[in-house]
C-alpha cells in the first residue's frame, strides 16, 4: 500500500466513523479524572476518577479489536501485534486538570458549537488519544503486513507528576520510538531540561513589610503580586502596574499587576513580583536586608534570559536558557523566591547552582535544589523524527520544521520519542473557545479530522524505517 492510498483510507474512515469518534471522545470527557489521592486504593492508584477514565479507554480500545491490558491502574496498553515485538509507541493521558471557576459551557460533557468540541480534556489528552486510537484502527483495518508492533499507552498520571511512568517501566521495555499526540504540531524533537529551586533569606530583623507576597505558581509568571508595609511614606510616583493604598497613618499596601505567562516562555510575560521590588526599591522603602534580598530577585526576575544571576547561555537545539522567579512569600520573619530554570545542554545544574549560591551565599540565604530534569533530544535529522515531520508536511502540503520545547511532556519519560500534535496555536480561535488547562476549553472538529489523517500517516511511516 502506497500513502496515497492509506489517505483516501483516511477519507472514507472519517466519512464512516466520524460520529463514532466523536462519541468516544464524550465518553471520556463525561469523566471526572482528576487525581484523588486520598480516595486512592490497589488498583486506582490516582483516586477512581483516573481509574474510571482508563477503564474506559481500554473498553474503547478492546471494541476497536485490539488487546488490552491494564496494568494495576497506573497505566494500560492496546497493542496491534506486527511481525516482530519491537513496538512503536503512542501514550496519551485520561488524566485532567480540575475545571476550575469560569466555564461557559459543561466541563464534564462535550458540547458541540459551531465546528468546535468543548469540554475538559478535548484537547488535553482525551480527544488527542481518541483519535491517534481511532487513527492505529485505520492501520488495523487495511491488513498490512507491520514489521513493527504498535502499542499505545494510556497514562492516568500525566499532570500531577508523571508518576505512573516508572510503575509500567519497571515492568515492560521501552518501546523503540514512541510518540505522544499531547503538544503542537509539526513536531518536537526535543524538551529542555528543567531546573527548580528555593531560595530563603537569613532571618529578617526588623523588617518593615508585614506582608510581601506574589505568584501562585512555580511554573508560571506572576500576575499578581503585594505587600503590606509598616511606615507610610506620602507622595509615591505613580508607576505602571502599581496601586498604592493607604490603610492608615502607618501602614500603606502597594499592590501590583503584570501579565502571567508559563515559565517556558517568561518573556512573553511581565512579572508582578519585578514591578513590586521595582518600585520598592526605587521608593526607599524596606531596611537593608530587605532591600538586599530585593536586589537578588530583581536579578532572577527582571531577566529571563538567567543574565541577571550569570546563567544566560543556548545552544544549537533549545536556544536561550529560561529562568522564572514564580512565587514570593514574607513568612516567619524569612522570605521565600522559587525559582524555575528551563535549561540547554551548554550548561550544567552545577553551574546554574553555584552561579546563583555565589549570590544568594553572601545575604546568609539558603539555596534548595527541588527539581532537576535533564534535556531530552531526539536529533532533528533522525529517522523517526523526519517520519513524522513527513507525515505532518504530507498531509497539510506545508514544509515545516521541527523545533524543541521548554515544557515536559510524556516523551522525555522514555528512551526515544517526540511529542506530535495536535495543537496549532496559529490558528485563529472564536474568542469563547479556551485553551488547556482554563475554562471552556475546546478544540476544532477540523482540526481533529486533520490530526486523524497525520497519526495515520506517521504510523505507516515509521513502520517503514529501520527502528
Amino acid at each position: 500500500m502506497e500513502l496515497n492510498e492509506l489517505m483516501a483510507a483516511a477519507d472514507k474512515y472519517i466519512e464512516d466513523n466520524w460520529s463514532q469518534v466523536i462519541d468516544d471522545i464524550a465518553s471520556l470527557v463525561e469523566i471526572e479524572s482528576v487525581e484523588d489521592l486520598e480516595a486512592a486504593e490497589p488498583g486506582k492508584p490516582f483516586g477512581p476518577g483516573p481509574a474510571e477514565a482508563l477503564d474506559e479507554a481500554l473498553s474503547i480500545a478492546k471494541r476497536l479489536g485490539f488487546e488490552t491490558n491494564n496494568v494495576d491502574g497506573y497505566m494500560g496498553y492496546a497493542d496491534l501485534p506486527g511481525a516482530t515485538d519491537t513496538q512503536i509507541g503512542l501514550i496519551g493521558h485520561m488524566d485532567v486538570v480540575p475545571a476550575g471557576p469560569g466555564w461557559n459551557f459543561q466541563p464534564f460533557g462535550v458540547s458541540l458549537k459551531d465546528g468546535y468540541l468543548m469540554g475538559r480534556g478535548v484537547l488535553d489528552d482525551k480527544g488527542p488519544s481518541v483519535v491517534a486510537l481511532h487513527a492505529m484502527k485505520l492501520l488495523k483495518d487495511q491488513g498490512l503486513d507491520l514489521p513493527y508492533t504498535i502499542r499505545f499507552l494510556f497514562g492516568t498520571n500525566e499532570e500531577t507528576g508523571m508518576n505512573d511512568v516508572p510503575y509500567y517501566r519497571e515492568r515492560y521495555a521501552d518501546p523503540a520510538f514512541l510518540f505522544t499526540p499531547d503538544a503542537e504540531f509539526p513536531v518536537c524533537y526535543g524538551e529542555k531540561g528543567g531546573f527548580d529551586a528555593t531560595v530563603v533569606s537569613a532571618p529578617i530583623e526588623g523588617g518593615e513589610f508585614v506582608e510581601f507576597e506574589g505568584g501562585s505558581a512555580t511554573n508560571a509568571v506572576a500576575g499578581q503580586a503585594f505587600c503590606i508595609v509598616n511606615r507610610r511614606v506620602d507622595d509615591l510616583p505613580e508607576a505602571e502596574g502599581i496601586t498604592v493604598t493607604y490603610l492608615d497613618d502607618d501602614r500603606m499596601r502597594i499592590d501590583a499587576k503584570g501579565k502571567s505567562a508559563h515559565a517556558s516562555t517568561p518573556e512573553l510575560g511581565k512579572s508582578a513580583i519585578g514591578l513590586l521590588a521595582d518600585y520598592v526599591l526605587a521608593n526607599g522603602i524596606g531596611n537593608q536586608q530587605e532591600r538586599d534580598f530585593l536586589g537578588f530577585v530583581q536579578k532572577v526576575v527582571d531577566f529571563p534570559d538567567g543574565s541577571g544571576v550569570g546563567i544566560a547561555t543556548s545552544d544549537e537545539y533549545f536556544g536561550p536558557l529560561t529562568l522564572n522567579g514564580g512565587t514570593i512569600k514574607l513568612e516567619d520573619g524569612r522570605f521565600t523566591q522559587t525559582l524555575d530554570s528551563r535549561w540547554p545542554t551548554s550548561t550544567t545544574p552545577e553551574q546554574i547552582t553555584e552561579s546563583i549560591t555565589a549570590i544568594t551565599e553572601p545575604l546568609g540565604a539558603s539555596f534548595e535544589n527541588t527539581l532537576l530534569m535533564v534535556p531530552f533530544l531526539v536529533k532533528p535529522d533522525s529517522a523517526p523524527i523526519q517520519a513524522l515531520l513527513a507525515a505532518y508536511n504530507d498531509v497539510t502540503g506545508e514544509d515545516a520544521e521541527p523545533f524543541t520545547i521548554g515544557g515536559g511532556t510524556y516523551a522525555r519519560e522514555f528512551t526515544s520519542g517526540a511529542s506530535f500534535g495536535p495543537e496549532m496555536p496559529w490558528l485563529e480561535m472564536p474568542e469563547w473557545v479556551g485553551g488547556i488547562h482554563g475554562p471552556d476549553e475546546g478544540v476544532s472538529d477540523a482540526q481533529l479530522r486533520e490530526a486523524f489523517k497525520i497519526y495515520a500517516a506517521a504510523l505507516f511511516n515509521l513502520e517503514q524505517i529501520e527502528l
